[in-house]
């Protein structure tokens, strides 16, 4: 039996890694998709692999494109179950060395596009629906260099607790997602060398408990968890995905 049947997903950040994956398994599971990301090419190309999936170029920092959103949403399937705010950007950089203009970039999309998209898209979202915010393991364990980035994934979770609460009378559930190191495009999109990238990404599998980094399809099962009436009587949760690298 499809776990989604009859339902619509948003997903953005969906045209690659953990979106791209969560769309897949939504739509396998019945779901009619609706994929949001910045590039057109991405965003058509990712079309492509699921069929009847529908496409959005937008970018979340423009707090605009998530009126369009909506109005997609509106237009297109009448409402929304799954909102999956995906789309994100990471910037690994010492806090002295922190530009005015990475910092705005890295709290625009993180954190402003979490906020108003959920914002914009509350009304059009059905009585039971699951709002998921995709945040991050950094907001937990220190790390170097994380400090812009985790800041603003933990402002996220503070949202989620709140939207729990604000929307509980319509019966929405507001969860978090927050993967540990995951093998996906973002890892060449840190902003270091890639013999720093290669030397971070061998040291987060040194300390994983399981010894690896995370797979796309595996955080995409979780959404698919926390989308579905699989996790009916939960809310206001962050759950980590991440190999237990928490622990080390």
């Amino acid at each position: 039996m499809e776990r989604l049947s009859n339902k619509v997903a948003v997903v953005t950040g969906g045209s690659s890694g953990i979106g791209l994956a969560a769309a897949k398994a939504f739509a396998a599971e019945g779901a009619a998709v609706l994929l949001v990301g910045r590039r057109a090419e991405a965003v058509d190309a990712a079309v492509r692999t699921i069929p009847g999936a529908h496409g959005l170029v937008a970018d979340v920092a423009d707090v605009d494109a998530h009126d369009r959103v909506r109005d997609v949403v509106r237009e297109k399937f009448g409402g929304a179950d799954i909102y999956f705010a995906n789309a994100g950007v990471i910037r690994i950089t010492p806090s002295d060395q922190v530009a005015a203009e990475e910092y705005d970039q890295q709290f625009a999309i993180n954190t402003r596009g979490v906020f108003f998209g959920v914002q914009k898209i509350v009304p059009v979202l059905r009585p039971g629906a699951s709002i998921i915010l995709t945040s991050s393991i950094a907001s937990q364990k220190t790390v170097v260099g994380h400090a812009v980035y985790a800041g603003a994934k933990a402002a996220i979770e503070a949202f989620a607790r709140v939207w729990a609460i604000e929307l509980k009378d319509r019966g929405i559930r507001v969860n978090v997602l927050s993967p540990g190191p995951v093998e996906t495009p973002i890892l060449s999109k840190l902003g270091l060398s890639p013999e720093s990238a290669s030397a971070l990404e061998a040291e987060m599998v040194r300390i994983s408990p399981l010894g690896r980094l995370g797979r796309a399809v595996e955080l995409a099962d979780a959404a698919l968890f926390l989308a579905s009436d699989a996790s009916s009587f939960i809310t206001g949760v962050n759950l980590p995905v991440d190999g237990g690298i928490r622990l080390a």
